[in-house]
């Protein structure tokens, strides 16, 4: 089935196939993924754990090469547009179409991987989070399983 609304309706889709087939929702592989992170980040302790968090905190915001790329090429481009357009755009050359091609491929999918990173980040602190609070719950700072 295929479906352009994003990971989260695609994932309800999952769920409710594996319901009406009487499937164990448990078997969805992007849950057992997440059960596996969970499972990981349990077994290790809380001082580690929480530095690990800081990591993700600075994964997720941090600007990285990707915004950096996104932004600067551009007005690199922009720099250098008379020389660039005279070599792209000579009579009978189709350079303009190969670079223009490469371009919009490289800057769409540098975008895209960048916010699939900050997605994953932010799983992931949710997980920390969630295993720091159920320590602190429980009273156990330093769990090990």
């Amino acid at each position: 089935m295929i479906s352009f609304r994003g990971d989260a309706h695609k994932l309800y889709l999952k769920i409710r196939e594996n319901k009406l087939n009487n499937k164990k929702l448990r078997d969805i592989k992007p849950l057992t993924e997440i059960q596996e992170f969970q499972n990981f980040y349990r077994e290790i302790d809380s001082d580690t754990l929480k530095t690990i968090y800081y990591r993700m905190i600075k994964e997720k915001n941090g600007s990285g090469i990707i915004p950096i790329f996104v932004t600067s090429v551009p007005w690199f481009f922009f720099l250098f547009s008379k020389q660039l357009q005279e070599l792209l755009f000579k009579e009978g050359s189709v350079l303009w179409i190969l670079f223009s091609f490469i371009y919009l491929f490289t800057l769409s999918t540098s975008v895209i991987l960048h916010f699939r990173e900050r997605a994953w980040a932010a799983v992931h602190i949710e997980i920390i989070q969630d295993t720091l609070k159920n320590r602190k719950d429980k009273g156990n700072t330093e769990q090990f399983s």
